[in-house]
């Protein structure tokens, strides 16, 4: 499906593009995905739309079948990657949980600035995307998804949400659709 709008006030949020997250093994090369994060990073940011940085420093507390890592985090695992250029305007997100709005104020902080859409990118496309996609769904956000701009850990999982998941949710399209989307606004 093509992507139709973007509302006058869209925000970027991009999920988990920190110094750990970016090390692990990914389907898709994670330099060409932060290489089109930033550039809709640099866009949003020209547009003097909200740009939402969004990092992991936790999980949920629930029981599951899988067993969890328990020792803390490396130093700087956290820490979000420079090549996302991060602004004093950028918006700055530390979740818990795998959607980035569950366990945060970002829907506060997004109504506060009157957004009605958000674009998602990032990793993991399965899990932190997916998540952060059906919870701002779920709060009345339109969404759009830049599939070129995310990735996973498993094909599946990624391919799964790009084909099943996302056409439910929102629309999905291109970074540089996105960027034209943009640029067509202000022309």
């Amino acid at each position: 499906m093509a992507l139709t709008a973007l509302d006058p006030n869209t925000a970027l949020i991009v999920i988990d593009l920190q110094s750990g997250i970016v090390a692990y093994p990914t389907v898709h090369p994670i330099g060409e995905v932060v290489k089109q994060a930033s550039a809709l990073a640099d866009a949003f940011r020209r547009h003097d739309l909200p740009v939402v940085l969004v990092n992991v420093a936790g999980g949920a507390p629930g029981r599951t079948e899988r067993p969890r890592n328990s020792e803390p985090f490396p130093a700087g695992w956290t820490d979000l990657i420079p090549e996302l250029n991060q602004q004093p305007s950028d918006v700055v997100v530390t979740k818990r949980t795998w959607g980035a709005f569950a366990s945060t104020n970002l829907e506060d902080q997004l109504k506060a600035r009157s957004v009605t859409q958000v674009v998602i990118v990032g990793v993991a496309t399965g899990t932190g995307v997916e998540a952060t996609a059906r919870q701002a769904y779920e709060q009345g956000f339109n969404v759009t998804l830049a599939i070129d701009a995310m990735t996973d850990m498993r094909p599946e999982a990624h391919d799964y949400s790009i084909a099943q998941v996302f056409p439910r949710l929102g629309e999905t399209g291109t970074t540089q659709e996105i960027i034209n989307l943009l640029e067509k606004r202000s022309a």
